[in-house]
Formats: structure tokens, sequence, C-alpha cells
């Protein structure tokens, strides 16, 4: 079977790192897959090495000083429709909205519903909710948003976690990773996904500051965060409220995959307080590598974790949950969980659906 995944940019945001390790299990489930994406910024490769067997397609996509939001995304889906055939596959699965609007007869992913203000964005997302052949969904309570939005029923197939790395971070093969970090960093809180209204940075900020008053040794680390959309106006206000409340937080950006699984072993709690999810793949790894994660009290993240994490709501919740966590042991039930999601399985699920849809 050839399968085409479409994803729209070659950054480590959530989707993307979906889509490549779903391209390698397809791979080694016997599947011949080709990865398409765009290439922004004059990108042309992945943010990590892809195992050669995939066959990689990167449309150039330059960047254009003075575009706003919504032309951004008009560009995105011309230029990838433009520089993607679909008709040597027999399967094009998209998974975001830009790379489902590419497409006429596509499979598309949602990994999360949004909210959005940008006309263009709004008909970029309801169009790639409603057009595709077949939807998928990585947990039943983005299932249960997409029947009760737009009358779709989508097929749930869960994340897989490379639990195997992370836990390998944790054991004492990593120590020599996680001094590194901490040496870097010293003692810290981590969260990942980059400073946005949906990861819910500012109540994360809000939390530490009143963590800090009884452990000021600690730090606030937030890593990763690239994206299409323009964030500037809410960074500016967590800019601001960091410095009107003293603390100093450390942005690492993008971190190599290689590291990743340390940097999250060597955290002293994990933070996970989005306001929306579909599954909450970074903090299955946090648990996979043994850390504690906290995570905002939403009905997909109960789903998904049960009480391998520990729930709050608000800014005060946060910090008395994170005080908790700093002097908690890791769980052998959070590293049992993460083990419970393997990509074989997500390839196996996801080629059974090929299948009913090519009949």
């Amino acid at each position: 079977m050839r399968v085409a995944l479409l994803t729209y940019s070659t950054k480590p945001r959530g989707g993307v790192v979906h889509t490549l390790a779903l391209a390698e299990a397809l791979v080694v489930a016997g599947a011949e897959v080709t990865v398409v994406t765009l290439g922004r910024g004059g990108d042309t490769a992945f943010f990590r090495s892809v195992d050669p067997a995939v066959h990689l397609h990167i449309v150039p996509f330059a960047s254009q000083d003075g575009e706003s939001v919504g032309e951004r995304i008009l560009r995105s889906i011309g230029t990838l429709r433009a520089g993607f055939d679909p008709s040597s596959f027999d399967i094009v699965h998209a998974e975001d909205c830009i790379s489902a609007n590419a497409v006429d007869r596509v499979i598309r992913t949602v990994h999360h519903i949004d909210t959005f203000t940008t006309p263009e964005l709004i008909r970029c997302h309801d169009r790639a909710i409603v057009e595709p052949v077949a939807l998928v969904t990585v947990s039943g309570s983005v299932a249960t948003e997409v029947l009760s939005g737009w009358n779709r029923t989508a097929t749930v197939i869960p994340n897989g976690v490379d639990s195997a790395a992370f836990e390998s971070a944790a054991s004492l093969g990593g120590e020599p990773g996680r001094s590194r970090w901490r040496a870097e960093l010293g003692e810290y809180v981590l969260a990942v996904g980059g400073i946005e209204p949906r990861k819910g940075t500012i109540d994360l900020l809000e939390a530490f500051a009143l963590l800090r008053e009884h452990h000021p040794q600690l730090s606030l680390v937030i890593a990763g965060g690239e994206t299409l959309f323009d964030y500037s106006s809410y960074r500016e206000a967590f800019d601001s409220r960091a410095s009107e409340l003293g603390v100093a937080v450390r942005v690492l950006g993008t971190v190599e995959q290689n590291r990743m699984p340390t940097l999250l072993a060597a955290a002293s709690a994990f933070s996970f307080v989005s306001t929306k999810e579909g599954f909450g793949l970074a903090a299955m790894e946090a648990l996979a590598a043994g850390t504690p994660v906290v995570a905002r009290d939403l009905p997909v993240l109960r789903e998904v974790f049960g009480d391998a994490v520990v729930y709050a709501s608000e800014p005060g919740s946060i910090a008395v949950r994170l005080e908790e966590a700093l002097t908690r042991d890791a769980t052998e039930q959070g590293q049992e969980l993460a083990r419970s999601f393997t990509w074989a399985a997500a390839a196996a699920a996801h080629l059974d659906l090929y299948r009913s849809v090519s009949a």
C-alpha cells in the first residue's frame, strides 16, 4: 500500500512528531510511505533524522515579511497543493487542517479542536473536518467533540509513545545527560510547547511565582514553541507579567531530539496545563521518563491519563500540585501507562482504516 502522510511543518510540533513516528511504524508494518511537508524558511529536512525507508518530499515555502496569519494560511495551502501530486498514492492522510485543505480526497487526523478568530483559519478548520473521506482522532473525547459539532464519526487511534527511549533517560545510563541539564539549568519545572494561549503558559507563570516563594532554587524552563501562528501579543503579556513577578524564565526553543528524553528525566516536575489537548504526548513521555506530571483538569486528559497524573485548574491549585510533585517519587504506574501506547499498534489500526477506505 502506497501511503502519503501530509503535515504542514518540519518543526517539532505535536502533529509533526506524530506524523514521523507513524510513518516509521507503517514502513515496519509493510507500507510504502512518503511524508510530504512544507519546508518553511528554507528548511530541507525535518527536526530529527527519519528512517531512510520513509520517503520525504519537502515543498519549499519561503518566508514573506509583512504577511498576515490568514495570508500565510492560504499561501501554505496553495503551495502544498501545487507541490504535491496525490495520484500515485493509494491513501493520502493529512495530519492538520492546512494539509487537509491542500488535497481533494483525504483522510484527516483531528488532534484537537481549537477555536480561531482569523476567517481563513475558521474556514480551513471547518473544511478539514467536513470534507475528508474519513476522520481519525487520538482520543475518544475529541471524537465526541467532532460528532457533536459536525455530526461526523471518527475512528479513535491513540498516539504511540517511544517509552523505551524515555525510560532509558531515567536509568543509570542516562545520568550523564541528566547531569548536563542540571548543570545548565539547576533544579527546574519543565513545560513543552512554547509560550502560547493554548498551552496555558501565563497560568503556569502565575503558579510558578507562587511555588517559588517556598522553593527559590527552582527555575521555570520552557522548551519548543515553533508555530505558524502569531502569538506575539500573548508573548508580550507573558514577558511583562514575568517581569512584574520577578521570574526569569529559561526559554530553550527547539531542543535536539536526542536530548529531549534526558531534559524530561532531569526535571523536578512536568507542567501540562494546556487549555485544549487531544492526547498529551509530551506528558506521556514525561511519565515514561519517570517525571511527575501536573495536568490541567480536562476530560480528555482524565480519559488518557487516569490517575497516573495529578490535576489542577487554576494557578493556585497548579502551584499546590507542583509543590507536591517535588517530593513525589516517580511511579511505575506512569511508566506502565506509557508502555501501553505503542506505534506498532497505532500503525496496525491505521492500516485497517486505510484498507476499509480503499475498499
